[in-house]
């Protein structure tokens, strides 16, 4: 089976990076979709310290990122990426299923 998602160089690197100055026990980052924002949803991240059940589990470069059940659908053929520019650094998705964003690129309608 195809993954969900896949993970771009600059993104595993960046997710290496961040377990590795984490004090604890950390296996891994957590994506979600919450609904919120001036589009309607908005990507979430946060770490995983230990085994989680019912996650769907994409496992890339080194690298372990756990898709919360209901984000699968927003998230199906997506990239996840990391980008850096003269204003910030952050992780960035590639969705093709995203129809439109909203001005400053936080949220997004499907």
């Amino acid at each position: 089976m195809k993954n969900i998602l896949t993970i771009s160089e600059n993104a595993a690197y960046q997710i290496k990076k961040i377990i590795g100055q984490s004090k604890d026990k950390c296996i891994g980052v957590k994506v979600g979709v919450d609904k919120t924002g001036c589009s309607g949803y908005a990507y979430t991240m946060d770490y995983v310290f230990g085994e989680i059940g019912s996650y769907d589990v994409v496992e890339e470069k080194g690298v372990k990122v756990f898709i919360e059940p209901s984000a699968s659908m927003f998230l199906i053929g997506s990239e996840m990426d990391y980008k850096t520019d003269k204003m910030a650094s952050r992780f960035v998705f590639n969705n093709p299923n995203e129809k439109s964003t909203c001005g400053c690129g936080e949220s997004f309608t499907v």
